[in-house]
């Protein structure tokens, strides 16, 4: 059987962890990573529509709590996320988000959705899309130096969106890799296990880094970047927490979503705030050139954008109609008469 999201405007569609998975696995991976894809390329084409803001973080030593909100006028949305790096090592995921979409309109919710699992879709999403306009022309060799809940994503939308299909897996916990590959079996790879960071890069053309730990880290130092790759940074996403060393950073084109928010969380923390950088959106709707020549190292510094999330959002909406991968919340008061609702209230007490 099939079911329609409610009409009644005070039921709202909400995702599960359970239903999110039944609707990926429906869709299939790599179509949903391609089409999720072409969401957030549209969004970052209309770019200039959105109410922009950085994220909304309360910070700890443990971790951090962020709101990422977001409109383009006619619906709003927001995420709820967590980065808890120390969770890994009492059995609970680093990151966990739930997100919601309301109408601009009338301010009542049109979806709610578990975004743990769809972050990660997201993030690798916007990560091979990046590198669709970024990267080296007909790369398919791609390094991933940290190899927890983020790289097989990241392994999936890059050969989704960039036919990669060898990957160089490195982590300091070997049985982070070994996991990795385990996950990857049967999907096309032709793997290495690497022992050390700089053997994942040696051969590469695209490098992706992301590691978990809130910390000043040089995961890559500027001897192991040759000239002409593409870097895809994607751990270092909150202020404190970095991954490469400056002198990559003076030496490469760096792109990044929304500059007011990168200055605080990326890896551009590390050079002054007058440090050229080109906007990610600028890129895809061609305004800006990106790669010009083969020597060039690119950097996308990414550390994940609200217009993203809200991408992600109304992708999944977009796929609910016909399914049955939501439930139905009853969430919203409805009092027949919209200035009674403490009489809504009394005759609650009379129903058996």
């Amino acid at each position: 059987m099939t079911i329609h999201p409610p009409k009644d405007i005070n039921i709202v569609p909400f995702v599960s962890v359970d239903n999110m998975m039944k609707l990926v696995l429906n869709v299939g991976i790599e179509t949903f990573l391609m089409e999720l894809a072409g969401f957030i390329e549209e969004d970052f084409k209309r770019w200039e529509l959105f109410d922009k803001t950085p994220r909304v973080a309360s910070h700890s030593p443990k971790g951090v709590i962020e709101l990422m909100p977001t409109s383009d006028g006619e619906v709003y949305g927001f995420k709820y996320v967590n980065g808890h790096p120390k969770n890994t090592r009492d059995g609970l995921q680093t990151v966990t988000g739930f997100g919601m979409l309301s109408n601009v309109d009338n301010g009542y919710p049109l979806l709610l959705s578990e975004m743990t699992i769809l972050t990660a879709l997201r993030t690798a999403a916007t990560s091979a899309l990046a590198a669709r306009y970024l990267a080296p022309a007909g790369a398919n060799c791609m390094a991933i130096i940290g190899n927890g809940a983020q790289s097989e994503f990241q392994a999936m939308a890059f050969k989704a969106l960039l036919n990669v299909n060898k990957l160089r897996l490195f982590d300091i916990d070997s049985r982070a890799t070994e996991k990795c590959i385990h996950n990857l079996a049967g999907k096309g790879f032709d793997i290495t296990f690497c022992k050390t960071a700089e053997e994942a890069v040696e051969g590469a053309q695209i490098v992706t880094t992301v590691t978990a730990d809130k910390q000043y880290a040089t995961i890559l130092t500027d001897n192991m970047v040759g000239a002409g790759i593409h870097i895809n940074a994607v751990g270092g996403d909150c202020p404190g927490k970095t991954e490469l060393h400056p002198d990559i950073l003076l030496r490469s084109d760096i792109f990044v979503e929304y500059p007011p928010q990168t200055r605080i969380e990326g890896e551009i923390q590390q050079l002054s705030d007058n440090h050229p950088v080109t906007e990610l959106w600028r890129v895809i709707s061609g305004k800006e050139k990106a790669r010009l020549r083969p020597d060039q190292t690119t950097l996308f510094d990414s550390v994940g954008f609200a217009t993203e999330d809200f991408s992600a959002l109304r992708y999944v909406r977009s796929k609910l109609p016909g399914t049955t991968y939501f439930d139905s919340l009853d969430m919203l008061a409805d009092p027949d008469d919209p200035r009674d609702l403490f009489g809504m209230l009394l005759r609650a007490a009379q129903t058996p």
